[in-house]
């Protein structure tokens, strides 16, 4: 077993397929398979199932991949201790909801990295995907939202991927829609308000679960409903549509122009948190980027509650 080995096994599942991983190492495609048939010989195991989206990590694969991680990066931190003319190289990967306030605490922490050299990792994508980054090593930590509908059986997906949740705040439900909707005068919306107008949401792939949703209420029927996979398409159509989606009340910088937040009278609440894996310790990086989403957090008035300090 070498180095090369481990860091080829972790861009093979950072990227989701040998062909990608090769494109960013610069490597052949033939390197990095016979790599991966030499580690899987060697250790006795199947790594990676294969198929014509790519590969992905077997419960085998799973474990050797956390334990290449920890020595990867202890022998990162070797090299640039005892290097004379050693560089700073730094990673941090982050996958969250679409929540503008990861993306500005992630450039906030890009912004005050000190190192002369670093690769930074945001992924916008759908929770299940979430969880299962963590899971598997591919991100250090995953921003996403619980309440009392979804809690429990997030919890259940949380201690099945060996992760854990931590609260960073509460914020009241909101409804978001562009500045010359029916509703944007409105200083209270009542959810019989909402019934004639198109439900934006992000749509969760195959873990398409109610308790998957970014939006609270997805488990409520609706007659006309809209599925989207990415923050500026909700902007747009924010902006020059009719419809509303339903978040924590916390705006993005693209956002003040042309949308409006309006509360929803309901009691309900948005719990929003991250999660890490439990064999993950967290690097001076990630507690940066963490107090990063704290201090993002803490500008915003919609938020009612500061949690885990």
């Amino acid at each position: 077993m070498t180095l090369q080995q481990l860091r080829y096994l972790i861009a093979i599942a950072e990227y989701g397929s040998i062909n990608a991983a090769a494109h960013n190492l610069y490597a052949s495609q033939s390197n990095l398979s016979t790599a991966i048939k030499e580690l899987e010989s060697e250790l006795g195991i199947t790594i990676f199932t294969r198929s014509n989206r790519g590969v992905t990590l077997t419960n085998d694969g799973t474990e050797l991949l956390g334990y290449a991680r920890q020595v990867i990066e202890q022998a990162d931190m070797l090299e640039e201790r005892y290097a004379p003319s050693g560089t700073d190289h730094a990673r941090l990967a982050v996958s969250s909801q679409h929540y503008y306030f990861s993306v500005q605490a992630f450039m906030n922490t890009a912004d005050a990295f000190a190192g002369g050299e670093y690769e930074f990792i945001l992924r916008e994508c759908a929770t299940g995907e979430i969880i299962d980054d963590v899971r598997t090593f591919r991100s250090e930590v995953g921003v996403l939202y619980t309440d009392d509908f979804n809690r429990r059986v997030l919890s259940k997906a949380f201690a099945d991927a060996d992760v854990d949740y931590y609260p960073l705040f509460e914020a009241r439900v909101h409804v978001f829609v562009g500045e010359s909707h029916p509703l944007a005068s409105k200083t209270l919306v009542k959810p019989e308000d909402l019934e004639p107008f198109p439900r934006y949401a992000f749509e969760q792939g195959t873990s398409n679960s109610f308790y998957y949703a970014e939006e609270p209420f997805s488990y409520l029927p609706h007659k006309k409903n809209i599925h989207i996979s990415d923050r500026g398409t909700l902007t747009n159509l924010l902006t020059h549509y009719s419809g509303y989606t339903l978040s924590t009340g916390v705006l993005s910088s693209e956002m003040h122009t042309g949308i409006v937040s309006i509360p929803l009278d309901t009691d309900a609440r948005m719990q929003v948190g991250y999660i890490m894996h439990n064999e993950r310790k967290p690097s001076a990086l990630l507690e940066s980027y963490i107090a990063n989403l704290r201090a993002v957090i803490k500008e915003n008035p919609t938020v009612t509650a500061y949690l885990g300090e």
